[in-house]
């Protein structure tokens, strides 16, 4: 296990009627006059904005509200909401949403503090680390999809326009003060939007567990124990959407997912994540059906760099139980493609709306040079980013 620095400071509120504490916490932690930050028209449909406004009045915080928060989450919405803070000399920013709205918030409530352009702190083209971010006011969450894992981690992904780039800005300042979470608003989500959050969840815990770092039992353990969670409770909450131990479940390891408890004192990978924000950002595809196109494919190239990791999947997580570990890796992520199609998801470029010669433009936009790679479990070159994305385009993802 390698040497590791770790902090996760967010008040969790879990459970039935949780968000009537929004406004005592907003208070608690330093908010008089918040920004509510949300996306479409869902939040106000399903009551969770006047349940949020109520509980806000109750406490007598003041607020200030901007919707329109997309998928991909853009920058012309991030710099209104900079100016809006700094003009009505906002203290707290409240996000109502999933992951698109939560790192809408965290980008405006770094911004507004920030005398710069807040892009300075986001990957370039270069591909060159980012620095961290020093300062932001505080973020709360009022969760309404189990997906991203924005409610506990340091990390938002914006779009960056005229670019169409997605680019990640970090630090442990962005972790949300709180995050109230209430599985029942998950109930009426559409399928696909609560297949996409599966994929994504699982997603983050396979950019931990793939890893070259050794000696981490411990959170391979956590790794293993969370995907056969994910695994297991999407066969119930596909078939009912009102579950509620299931949606439960779902919810809070989507959290433990990506709050990075699973991924201290390891290498991490995230090429897959690299190579699907390309597609997103290129296509406004969802980012759990980008993952889901992505993912398996990247298993499939890499594979051969650790034959014995992936036969532990294998094993751990989709109960292979024999064979030789070729074949039982084999077999592993191929239970993983049949999950991804038992979900709806796409596992095609094309079925993205992705096109094939778009590939060395996707691969390309990741920007790598003088010798970058992207990854750590095996790490890519350009040329295997476009390999990559070759295998993604075949019939199938074979």
């Amino acid at each position: 296990m390698d040497n590791f620095e770790f902090e996760s400071p967010t008040h969790f509120a879990f459970g039935r009627e949780s968000e009537r504490r929004t406004g005592a916490l907003v208070k608690a932690f330093g908010g008089s006059k918040a920004l509510l930050h949300f996306g479409g028209g869902s939040v106000k449909a399903s009551g969770v904005y006047d349940k949020v406004v109520a509980s806000l009045d109750e406490a007598g915080v003041g607020f200030v509200p901007l919707g329109g928060v997309r998928p991909n989450p853009r920058e012309a919405l991030i710099r209104e909401g900079i100016d809006l803070v700094r003009r009505e000399k906002i203290d707290f920013v409240l996000a109502v949403g999933g992951g698109s709205v939560i790192d809408s918030a965290k980008a405006i409530a770094f911004g507004a503090l920030y005398e710069g352009d807040f892009r300075d702190y986001t990957f370039g083209k270069d591909c060159k680390k980012p620095p961290v971010v020093p300062a932001a006011l505080p973020i709360g969450a009022v969760l309404t999809i189990a997906a991203a894992g924005s409610e506990g981690s340091a990390n938002c992904i914006v779009s960056l326009e005229p670019d169409n780039l997605k680019r990640t800005i970090t630090g442990d300042k962005l972790r949300p003060r709180f995050a109230v979470m209430n599985p029942e608003f998950t109930f009426t989500l559409p399928p696909y939007q609560t297949a996409c959050g599966l994929v994504d969840i699982f997603a983050h815990v396979v950019e931990r567990y793939f890893t070259p770092t050794r000696d981490v039992m411990a959170t391979d353990e956590l790794c293993e124990a969370l995907m056969r969670t994910v695994v297991a409770e999407s066969a119930v909450v596909m078939r009912d959407p009102a579950d509620y131990p299931a949606r439960a479940n779902i919810m809070w390891a989507g959290t433990l997912a990506h709050n990075n408890v699973c991924g201290v004192g390891r290498a991490q990978d995230w090429a897959s994540h690299g190579i699907e924000h390309e597609l997103s950002a290129l296509y406004d595809c969802a980012h759990g059906a980008g993952l889901a196109v992505v993912m398996p494919a990247w298993m499939e190239f890499v594979m051969p760099a650790d034959v014995g990791r992936f036969a532990r999947f294998a094993e751990k997580v989709w109960g292979v139980a024999s064979g030789d570990p070729a074949s039982m890796a084999k077999e592993g992520l191929a239970r993983y493609r049949a999950w991804i199609k038992s979900l709806g998801m796409p596992t095609t470029l094309a079925e993205l709306g992705a096109r094939s010669e778009d590939i060395p433009l996707l691969a390309a936009n990741l920007g790598l040079r003088d010798g970058q790679t992207l990854g750590a479990f095996r790490p890519l070159t350009t040329a295997d980013v476009e390999a990559i994305l070759r295998l993604c385009a075949l019939k199938g993802n074979r």
